[in-house]
């Protein structure tokens, strides 16, 4: 099994970014609308496995638990197809680092993405985990209210108790991670091998309580939607500007900066050709 080594990967996230930001803009929106619900339908599967499962008793094994089921969201985006404003934010920039987009392709590729984001993964909170009655309400026996519970405390922490400067710095720190999930997908050739290299980062993340913008359109608002008391929109709008502003220095910074200096600074003045690939191990 082949896999690209990382100057070439750096090639095959150019050429990703290009894409993306060149997609049509309802293209861009129906395929961010499926990523915003893959990612839903990770969380919601996270939150049902691990129910239940107090912590006093279970110690660390309910967030392993969460941060590997969480992982189906993003092995859907990938191999699957769509996207996603978390991978964009490597993807997009470093293409304009490579000179390959202005600084407008990528407001335009952000803003298309995040709406179609939102959509998707509110579309999974009220009609699929609500309303359907899998999350319950308050009270609720059985399944529902133990889903109910789980929902109730990780949304209370992320949008009550974490502090602006915490939600930001978590925020950094997962999408260091998740865009360390990205690029290794693309070095690999073989749906296997992606998940696994996708399961990984994103199981870190999750366990150590970081904070993903797409993944909190879904905690947070599922948990509004399901009236966990002392939660309200305002603390839903907070939590998301500032994981999203992690997100973005996790992404730009720490990944895609780092890896255009790395591997193609010396190279963004010349052409770099589509698909192209230097050489493999």
């Amino acid at each position: 099994m082949a896999i690209l080594k990382p100057a070439d990967i750096a090639t095959a996230a150019v050429d990703s970014g290009t894409a993306k930001a060149h997609e049509r803009w309802d293209k861009t929106l129906v395929a961010a609308f499926l990523a915003g619900a893959y990612i839903a339908f990770g969380a919601l599967v996270a939150l049902v496995t691990s129910a239940g499962l107090n912590p006093m008793q279970w110690g660390g094994i309910p967030t392993l638990i969460t941060g590997v089921t969480f992982s189906l969201g993003l092995v859907l985006v990938l191999i699957a197809g769509s996207d996603l404003l978390t991978g964009n934010m490597l993807l997009v920039p470093i293409s304009f680092l490579a000179r390959k987009l202005g600084f407008g392709a990528i407001i335009r590729n952000f803003s298309l993405v995040l709406i179609g984001n939102l959509a998707g993964a509110l579309f999974v909170a009220y009609f699929l985990a609500v309303q359907t009655g899998v999350v319950g309400h308050g009270g609720t026996a059985g399944m529902g209210g133990l889903t109910y519970e789980r929902l109730a405390g990780i949304a209370v922490s992320k949008g009550v108790t974490e502090t602006d400067w915490q939600v930001f710095l978590r925020g950094v720190g997962c999408n260091w991670l998740v865009c360390l999930a990205v690029w290794i997908a693309l070095a690999a050739d073989s749906v296997s091998s992606k998940i696994l290299g996708i399961l990984f980062p994103i199981t870190a993340f999750v366990a150590m309580g970081f904070d993903h913008v797409v993944a909190n359109m879904f905690f947070l608002p599922a948990a509004v939607f399901a009236d966990v008391p002392g939660l309200g929109w305002g603390d839903v709008v907070r939590n998301l500007v500032f994981a999203f502003l992690g997100n973005l220095v996790g992404a730009v910074v720490f990944v895609a900066t780092t890896y255009w200096y790395l591997y193609l600074r010396e190279d963004s003045s010349a052409e770099l050709k589509p698909g192209a690939v230097r050489s493999r191990v």
